[in-house]
């Protein structure tokens, strides 16, 4: 196997988390209240900061402008063509979700794989699915389960079997 020089572990994550704050608060992204999508400019802005050069041949990489500050869970969704989400909150903590195939459109702005959002605690939105579907994964900083999902861990539960599923 021939050596191509990437080595992970050359920047401590404390380091890293500098350096996104500093590529956050050139962009205009520090303290962010409202939710943001890899498609506004101040985000490919901080995209071109935040490349990273440390890694084999043949791939991309960049840090996202923004990070979770605490304990998240992450998510799976599959959401049917035409699906649409109310307006709502999380309101316990901030939030990330990764569109990984068809699309989602919020405010106007189609959302296909690849692109992100960044919904900070307490910003209210919404979206609506595309004409494909949707494939989502998301981390939240809250739990986005219902009191209803809440069982005893000792039954075992087929997912494919549960109401709503």
């Amino acid at each position: 196997m021939t050596s191509t020089g990437f080595d992970p572990n050359q920047v401590k994550f404390d380091e890293g988390v500098r350096r996104l704050k500093a590529a956050a608060a050139k962009s205009g992204l520090e303290k962010l209240s409202t939710v943001l999508t890899s498609r506004d400019p101040r985000a490919a802005k901080a995209q071109e900061m935040l490349t990273v050069t440390n890694i084999p041949g043949g791939f991309t990489k960049w840090q996202l402008p923004v990070m979770l500050d605490r304990a998240s869970q992450m998510f799976i969704t599959v959401a049917a063509p035409g699906a649409s989400v109310d307006e709502h909150s999380h309101d316990e903590g901030d939030g990330i979700r990764f569109i990984a195939g068809g699309s989602i459109i919020y405010e106007g702005t189609e959302l296909t794989a690849g692109d992100w959002m960044f919904i900070p605690a307490g910003a209210r939105y919404k979206f609506e699915v595309g004409n494909l579907g949707a494939l989502m994964c998301y981390c939240y900083c809250c739990c986005c389960a219902g009191r209803a999902d809440l069982f005893d861990f000792d039954e075992v539960v087929d997912p494919m079997h549960v109401s709503g599923a």
